[in-house]
C-alpha cells in the first residue's frame, strides 16, 4: 500500500501543489512570527544584560508601572546622592556610582532635525568614570566635563555626521541645548541600542537637566574579587533599608527582561492570530482537495478493496499522502518563514528598531512549524480519508464515476446551532456594559456565526446560486447556463471553495466597520470636545519639554496655554491611569459635559472621573481617596467632579501639582492652545509656527489636523491588519483555482461531450471563469454580510472606549465585492486555459 501512495502522490503532485502551498503559507507566517520574536527578545535581554552593574540600587516601587523606557509610565523615582557614600562604605563593595537615566534627550542633525529612533526613545545619561561599573566605553574624544559640553554614542555619531569638536544641539526634558562634542562612546560591548539614542552630561548637569539636583535614578555596584554579587546584594539590602530595591545583574536583567516579555506578548499573539487564520482557511483547499481526489479515484480505491486492501490500509493510504503534503509544505514554510522574519527585520529597521545579531532560530520553531503544517493537513484529510475506506468494492465494476451526495440534514441542525449560539453572544456582547467582556462575548459570537455559516453554507449555496446565478442565463445564455449548473452540481464542494474566501472578507470587513466607525467617533468627539484653536503633540511619540508650553504663552493673541501630562498612582489599591492638567485651563480648553461638580474640584489635591469609574468604584462627590505614589507616599485626593467619558482626558484628571506630588515627570505630552478673543488662528498659527521650529520634536495642529492625526493613527493600525488578512484570501484564491482545475479534470468526458455538440473555445472558457465568478461572489456576500455584523457589534459593544458612532463604509463593501469577482475571474484563467485545450476525442475517451 504504501508503494501505491508514492504512486499517487507523483500521480497527483500537481493537484497537491496547491494544498501544499496553503500549508507553505500559513506555516511560514508562524515560523516568521516565532523566529522574529525570539530575535526582538534576544537583542533586548542581550541588552538588559550588558547594562547592569554586578549589584543596582533603585528606588523601591510601590507598584508596577510597565517595561521602563517605554515613556508609559510617566512617573519616575530616585535616590539621594548621600546613599552612594552609604554603599560604598559596604564590605565587599569594589566601586560604586550614582547613574542618571531618563528619557527626552533628542539630537538635532545638522539641518535642525530630530535624529530619527522609529519611536525608540532618546536618552541621556551622566558619564561614570568607574570603569568597573560604566556600561560605555569613550571610543574618541574625551568625558564631558561642564555644562557646555556633551558626548554622544557613536550610533549617532554616524548617523548625523557629527565629530569631535562641533557644536550640537539638543532638546532635553529641560530646555534647549547647545553644546561641544567632547567625545563619542560604544555602549556595551557592541554598540546595540536598538534604534535608541544615547546623550552622556557630566554628572551634575545631567542632573540639573534630567533630575534634580543631588539626585540620581540608580546607584551600580561593582563586587570585590572573591565576593558574589549575591552576597554582595545581601550586605547592600542591610545597608540601605527597605525602601529601596538592591538586585544582582541576573535579576536586574530577568526582571527587565520578563516585563519585556509581557509587554511583546500582545505583539506576539497579534501576529499569530493572523497565522491561525491563514491556516484556518488552508484547511478548506486541503479538505476539498483530499475530497475531490477520493471522488475521482473511486474505481481505484474500489478496485484496492476488491484485491483485498482493508479499510484501514485505505485511510492510512490517504492519510500518507495528506502526511507527506504536510511535511513537503511545512518544510518549504520553514525557510519561507526565516524569510518573512529576514523581512520584518528589515521593515523595523527602516523605522529605526536595530535588531542586533542573526536571526533566532530556535529548534522550538522547528518543532513547531512541523506540528502545525503536519496536524492541520492530518486533520483536514481525514474525513475524505475515511470516506475513501468506505468505498464498496462494487463500485469498480461501474463504467463511470456516480458520487452519491449524502443529506444535509444533520449538516443544517449543526449550522442553525452554532449560527443561533453565536448570534446570542453577539446580542449580549452588545447589551454588556463591561467593554472586556462584551469584546470577548462578540469574538465568541463571531467564531459561532462563522462556524455556523460554514456549516449552513451548502443549504444556503442552492437557493444563492440558483437566484444570483440566474442573471447569468440571461446575459450569456446557455454558457451561463453551464455555469450556473456547474456551480450549483456539488454544493458541498461550492461550499468549501468560498469559505475560504467568506472568512478572509468577513474579517476584512468587520475591521473596515470598526475603522469607520473608530474614524467617525474621534470626528465627532474631537469637534464636540475639544474647543481650543490649537493642538501641540509629540512628533515621536514621547513626551516633551515644558519649556514648549513656556515659549507658546509668550506669543501675542496667545491667551492660555494648558498641558496634558500622564502619570500612574494606586487610587484606593488600583492601579490608574492618570491625566493630569492645569484646572484654570480644563473648561476653556475642553468641553466636558458635568453629571455632578465642576473642573473647580480639581483644586487642593483634588480628583475628578468619569462618570464609569465613578459607577464602578463608587465613588461621589466629596468622598476621600487614599492614593500611593510610586515612591510609596501616601496621601489623600477628594472626589470634586464626575462627567460623562471623554476620551481626550481620559477616565482619572488630576492636577499638574497633584500629579508632581505623585512622582510624576514633568514633561508634556499636548498642549491645547487658546488664543484671545478676536484672534485669527490664521494669523497666530505663523507666530506659533516660528516658535515650534526650535522644538522639532513638536507638531502644531488646528481642530481638524488633530482629528486627521488620530484617524491616522487608526489607519495605519488597520491597514497593518488588513495587509495580513490578505494572506487568507490570497490563500482562498487558491482554493478556487486548485476547485476549478480539479473540477475540469473531473469533468473531462463532459467538456469532450459538450465540446463535441458544438460548444467553442471561447464559450467553455468563459463558463469556467463564470462559475468561478459566481463561486466567489457567494463567498464575499456571505463574509460581507457576516463582517459587517461583527464589526457592527464590536463597536456597540465598545461604546465605553469611546467607539460612539456605528458606521457601515458602503463603498469600500462594494469594492470588496468587485475585487472577489476579480479574483475569480484571474483565478479561472489556468484551469479555463486547460479545459479549452483538451482534444475533443482524448476527452471522451477518458473514464
Amino acid at each position: 500500500m504504501w508503494r501505491t501512495t508514492w504512486r499517487n502522490l507523483l500521480a497527483h503532485k500537481l493537484r497537491l501543489a496547491m494544498s501544499g502551498l496553503a500549508i507553505v503559507l500559513g506555516v511560514a507566517f508562524v515560523v516568521g512570527t516565532l523566529i522574529f520574536t525570539d530575535t526582538l527578545s534576544k537583542t533586548f535581554n542581550d541588552l538588559f544584560r550588558s547594562t547592569a552593574a554586578d549589584v543596582t540600587v533603585t528606588r523601591a516601587a510601590a507598584f508596577d508601572q510597565g517595561l521602563a523606557g517605554t515613556g508609559a509610565g510617566g512617573t519616575a523615582t530616585f535616590v539621594p546622592d548621600d546613599l552612594v557614600d552609604e554603599v560604598a562604605d559596604v564590605d565587599g563593595v569594589a566601586a560604586v556610582a550614582g547613574d542618571i537615566t531618563a528619557e527626552g534627550v533628542y539630537v538635532l542633525d545638522p539641518d535642525g532635525e530630530v535624529l530619527d529612533t522609529g519611536g525608540a526613545p532618546g536618552i541621556g545619561i551622566n558619564w561614570t568614570t568607574e570603569e568597573a561599573v560604566s556600561v560605555t566605553t569613550l571610543v574618541e574624544g574625551r568625558a564631558a566635563t561642564g555644562p557646555g559640553e556633551v558626548m554622544i554614542d557613536t550610533g549617532a555619531a554616524e548617523e548625523t555626521g557629527y565629530d569631535v569638536g562641533d557644536t550640537i544641539t539638543l532638546l532635553t526634558p529641560g530646555p534647549r541645548v547647545e553644546a561641544e562634542l567632547v567625545g563619542t562612546f560604544r555602549f556595551g560591548e557592541e554598540g546595540g541600542l536598538a534604534g535608541a539614542s544615547l546623550t552622556a552630561f557630566d554628572t551634575a548637569t545631567a542632573q540639573e537637566l534630567l533630575t534634580a539636583p543631588g539626585q540620581f535614578t540608580g546607584i551600580g555596584v561593582a563586587a570585590d574579587d572573591g565576593v558574589a554579587p549575591g552576597e554582595l546584594a545581601d550586605r547592600v539590602a542591610a545597608a540601605v533599608g527597605s525602601d529601596y530595591d538592591v538586585r544582582t545583574a541576573a535579576e536586574q536583567a530577568d526582571s527587565l527582561a520578563s516585563d519585556f516579555s509581557e509587554a511583546l506578548q500582545f505583539f506576539n499573539i497579534f501576529l499569530l492570530v493572523f497565522a491561525g487564520i491563514a491556516l484556518f482557511v488552508g484547511t478548506f483547499i486541503i479538505l476539498n482537495t483530499f475530497s475531490m481526489l477520493v471522488a475521482q479515484r473511486t474505481q481505484e480505491l474500489a478496485l484496492l478493496r476488491a484485491l483485498g486492501a482493508s479499510k484501514g490500509q485505505i485511510t492510512r493510504s490517504v492519510l500518507g499522502e495528506a502526511l507527506a503534503v504536510g511535511v513537503v509544505g511545512s518544510t518549504i514554510g520553514l525557510a519561507a518563514g526565516y524569510g518573512i522574519a529576514a523581512g520584518l527585520r528589515a521593515l523595523f529597521g527602516s523605522f529605526g528598531l536595530t535588531l542586533d545579531g542573526s536571526l533566532v532560530f530556535a529548534v522550538d520553531t522547528v518543532l513547531w512549524a512541523y506540528a502545525v503544517g503536519v496536524l492541520v493537513t492530518l486533520v483536514a484529510a481525514y474525513l475524505p480519508a475515511r470516506r475513501a475506506a468506505g468505498m464498496p468494492p462494487v463500485a469498480a465494476m461501474r463504467d463511470d464515476v456516480v458520487t452519491v451526495q449524502r443529506g444535509l440534514r444533520r449538516r443544517t441542525v449543526v449550522g442553525v446551532l452554532l449560527a443561533a449560539a453565536g448570534a446570542a453572544a453577539l446580542v449580549a456582547g452588545t447589551l454588556t456594559e463591561d467593554g472586556g467582556s462584551a469584546a470577548s462575548l462578540v469574538g465568541l459570537g463571531a467564531l459561532g456565526l462563522i462556524l455556523g455559516a460554514t456549516a449552513l453554507s451548502p443549504v444556503l449555496a442552492r437557493p444563492f446560486l440558483r437566484g444570483v446565478g440566474a442573471v447569468l442565463p440571461a446575459i450569456w445564455g446557455t454558457t451561463g447556463r453551464l455555469a450556473q449548473e456547474n456551480a450549483v452540481r456539488n454544493p458541498r464542494r461550492t461550499a468549501a471553495t468560498a469559505s475560504a474566501l467568506m472568512i478572509g472578507l468577513a474579517l476584512v470587513s468587520a475591521f473596515s466597520v470598526i475603522g469607520a466607525s473608530t474614524n467617525a467617533s474621534i470626528d465627532k468627539l474631537i469637534a464636540g470636545s475639544v474647543r481650543a484653536e490649537f493642538v501641540v503633540s509629540s512628533a515621536v511619540g514621547q513626551p516633551f519639554s515644558t519649556d514648549v508650553a513656556t515659549r507658546i504663552s509668550e506669543v501675542d493673541d496667545v491667551e492660555t496655554v494648558m498641558p496634558l501630562r500622564w502619570g500612574q498612582a494606586l487610587l484606593d489599591g488600583d492601579i490608574t491611569f492618570l491625566t493630569a492638567v492645569d484646572p484654570s485651563g480644563l473648561d476653556r480648553s475642553v468641553e466636558l459635559t458635568w453629571v455632578s461638580g465642576s473642573a473647580d474640584g480639581l483644586g487642593d489635591d483634588g480628583l475628578i472621573v468619569d462618570e464609569a469609574t465613578a459607577d464602578a468604584r463608587g465613588w461621589s462627590v466629596g468622598d476621600t481617596v487614599d492614593v500611593l505614589t510610586i515612591d510609596g507616599r501616601q496621601q489623600e485626593v477628594v472626589v470634586g467632579g464626575i462627567y460623562e467619558s471623554n476620551q481626550v482626558v481620559g477616565s482619572s484628571i488630576v492636577s499638574l501639582d497633584t500629579l508632581s506630588g505623585a512622582g510624576g515627570v514633568a514633561q508634556d505630552r499636548f498642549l491645547f492652545v487658546d488664543l484671545a478673543d478676536g484672534a485669527a488662528p490664521a494669523d497666530v498659527r505663523p507666530q506659533l509656527e516660528e516658535v515650534l521650529g526650535a522644538f522639532p520634536i513638536v507638531d502644531l495642529k488646528d481642530q481638524g489636523e488633530f482629528s486627521e492625526e488620530q484617524k491616522g493613527q487608526v489607519d495605519q493600525l488597520l491597514l497593518l491588519i488588513n495587509a495580513m488578512l490578505v494572506l487568507s484570501v490570497l490563500i482562498a484564491a487558491l482554493g478556487i483555482v486548485n476547485t476549478l482545475a480539479m473540477s475540469v479534470i473531473e469533468r473531462t468526458r463532459e467538456i469532450g461531450l459538450l465540446r463535441a455538440v458544438g460548444l467553442g473555445r471561447t464559450q467553455l472558457r468563459r463558463m469556467v471563469r463564470l462559475e468561478a465568478v459566481l463561486i466567489s461572489i457567494y463567498g464575499a456576500v456571505l463574509g460581507l454580510v457576516l463582517g459587517t455584523l461583527f464589526g457592527v457589534a464590536l463597536s456597540r459593544a465598545l461604546d465605553d472606549q469611546g467607539i460612539t458612532e456605528v458606521v457601515v463604509p458602503w463603498p469600500r463593501m462594494a469594492v470588496f465585492l468587485l475585487v472577489a469577482a476579480v479574483i475569480g475571474v484571474l483565478a479561472a484563467v489556468g484551469p479555463a486555459r486547460r479545459a479549452a485545450r483538451l482534444r475533443i476525442l482524448d476527452a471522451i475517451a477518458r473514464a
